[in-house]
């Protein structure tokens, strides 16, 4: 498997002062990936272990650092494979939904995490929640922030096959175009995404913050770029929305997924929601998670106001007293 590394002198200037720390991993034809991660507090601290999602990185959670380990909290935050500074194999047919999954299981294992506090975002979610499923004995509890887990009951083969036909008759989507679907709600949302992330050749990853999302600080902005200077750096980023299980022949996906749904319906560990209250792609959810999960049920959760889809970069001090609140008192 052939794959580029983004070169350090990319990441500099960008408001990330902590410790790159890599572990290797192993992908199916046995090439071995550098991941990267942060690991930053007392190592005999409570774990939390940040997942971030597309197309970001562990930059996401740089401002939950300092307030989570001054409270005591050892945070880990890998990137996974694709994104950050970890190894980016070159090829969009190199990434699958399980590869990701058998990539972070190794992590974890490499690791050795144990009693670990999940924290998950977009599809930091949908592989962290497979994860809790096959290695239960390894989490303490569970944080979902604008996150889903789309399965057969979401999307049945007929649905399916009406977006996957969709997708074949819709022009190519900019970005505002995105950005207009997902705020109307229609349900052809997910493949303007998908269209536009695969087939128009001006995607980047800066327009998908500032012009899907609304993000406007240029500095963030530049972080959020820094790991794909050229589009030879975006397998990762853009086999994602290929990845997202919409398509008919997503259906295993699917069913896999309403599989990890029975379990999490006997889930009996604590779980907080902690969507913001702008972000239209996954707040359908919320809901779901809180009356599903018997974990859910007794526990304090809470709507992170004035922010969109990436919550941790734009409302940090709210999010993480709410964190700090939930782990101290579950």
């Amino acid at each position: 498997m052939k794959f580029v590394r983004t070169p350090d002198a990319a990441f500099e200037g960008i408001g990330f002062p902590f410790e790159p720390r890599y572990l290797d991993v192993t992908a199916s034809d046995g090439t071995a990936l550098r991941m990267h991660y942060i690991d930053e507090g007392l190592r005999s601290g409570e774990v939390i272990l940040c997942l971030h999602g597309q197309p970001s990185w562990s930059y996401l959670y740089r401002k939950l650092v300092a307030p989570l380990t001054a409270e005591g909290f050892r945070v880990v935050a890998p990137d996974l494979i694709g994104f950050g500074k970890s190894d980016k194999p070159a090829r969009i047919e190199d990434y699958t939904y399980r590869g990701h999954v058998d990539w972070l299981q190794q992590f974890i294992v490499g690791l050795n995490l144990t009693s670990m506090n999940g924290l998950f975002q977009d599809w930091g979610g949908m592989i962290g929640m497979r994860i809790v499923e096959s290695m239960p004995e390894r989490f303490t509890r569970i944080i979902v922030a604008n996150t889903m887990l789309l399965d057969t009951n979401d999307i049945s083969l007929e649905a399916s096959q009406a977006i996957g036909a969709a997708l074949e008759e819709m022009p190519v989507p900019s970005a505002p175009d995105v950005k207009e679907a997902f705020a109307s709600g229609e349900p052809t949302a997910g493949a303007s995404w998908v269209k536009y992330a695969t087939q128009n050749p001006e995607f980047n990853i800066s327009d998908v913050f500032s012009k899907i999302t609304g993000k406007e600080d240029a500095e963030a902005l530049k972080g959020y770029e820094a790991p794909f200077p050229d589009r030879s750096f975006m397998a990762g980023a853009i086999a994602f929305p290929l990845l997202f299980p919409i398509m008919p022949h997503h259906e295993a996906a699917r069913r896999e997924n309403a599989r990890i749904w029975n379990y999490l319906q006997t889930y009996t560990k604590p779980l907080m929601t902690a969507f913001s209250d702008g972000d239209p792609v996954t707040a359908p959810f919320e809901a779901r998670f809180r009356n599903t999960v018997p974990g859910a049920r007794d526990v304090e959760h809470t709507t992170i106001e004035g922010a969109g889809h990436y919550l941790f970069d734009e409302q940090p001090d709210a999010i993480a007293r709410a964190l700090v609140r939930f782990l101290g008192n579950s």
